[in-house]
């Protein structure tokens, strides 16, 4: 089982305004796969150094496999969530959020105005979906599938990324 934490940026939420829906649906979704198994949930302020803070804490103390933010990655003034994550990844994945935004814009053009980002961390990938249930469940469903791989080559459980050539 892969170990994923999940973390919610929303000032009306952290204020007990409202519900945090997107959340817990995507808790529900990881923890009903096979693979994954939620460890973390954390539902905090759209403040850059709270996001940096928990983003450390989950990677450099090997909690998660997997950390998704959810909300803060859109034009608004308080959408800080891509600027954070870039401050603590140590290297970008820029194929994973460019193929979610892809996907994505097939169903709404305004996917292209996602400005989430992926990276990684020591052991642990990094990624950021939006802040609507339907789009977070939409943008995570399109990279699933590969991301077991990317984990276990970074945990050192794969070595071989290449196909072998059958004779």
């Amino acid at each position: 089982m892969f170990k994923v934490s999940i973390i919610t940026l929303s000032d009306k939420g952290y204020e007990g305004k409202r519900e945090d829906v997107t959340g817990k649906t995507l808790i529900e979704f990881f923890n009903n796969t096979n693979l994954y198994e939620v460890v973390s949930y954390k539902l905090i302020k759209d403040e850059k150094d709270m996001l940096k803070d928990e983003i450390i804490k989950i990677c450099d103390n090997n909690i998660a496999d997997l950390i998704i933010t959810n909300g803060g990655t859109g034009f608004s003034k308080r959408d800080i969530t891509p600027e954070a994550t870039k401050e603590v990844i140590e290297r970008e994945i820029p194929g994973i959020s460019e193929y979610m935004r892809m996907e994505s814009s097939k169903i709404t053009k305004r996917a292209i105005l996602s400005r989430g980002v992926s990276g990684i961390r020591n052991n642990s990938i990094i990624i950021n979906l939006p802040g609507s249930p339907k789009g977070a469940i939409e943008n995570i469903n399109f990279v699933i599938d590969i991301l077991p791989h990317g984990i276990e080559i970074l945990s050192g459980q794969a070595t071989e990324c290449a196909t072998k050539i059958q004779k």
